[in-house]
């Protein structure tokens, strides 16, 4: 996948601690910040479930027409967990 570029601005004082950070482990600026942010949205990723993570990626409410969410019908989970 190609690499998008981002532009964000930060305080002159980060960006020098960035500097330092990136010159210290003989990395681009921009190499040190990939991997901060992976690790920093992988981490916040643990907490969020599957129906957060769907609402976010724009999934939930996208079909039109059908049944807003059939498990709140008591007719398609009539049974559903019982033994049979």
């Amino acid at each position: 996948m190609p690499a998008q570029r981002v532009t964000v601005r930060i305080p002159s004082n980060l960006s020098q601690r960035l500097r330092v950070f990136a010159q210290l482990r003989g990395q681009s600026e921009s190499e040190a910040i990939r991997q901060a942010l992976e690790l920093h949205l992988r981490k916040k990723q643990r907490g969020v479930s599957a129906y957060d993570a769907f609402r976010a990626a724009g999934l939930i409410d996208c079909a039109k027409g059908l049944p807003k969410d059939r498990s709140t019908n008591k007719k398609y989970v009539k049974g559903f967990g019982e033994s049979q």
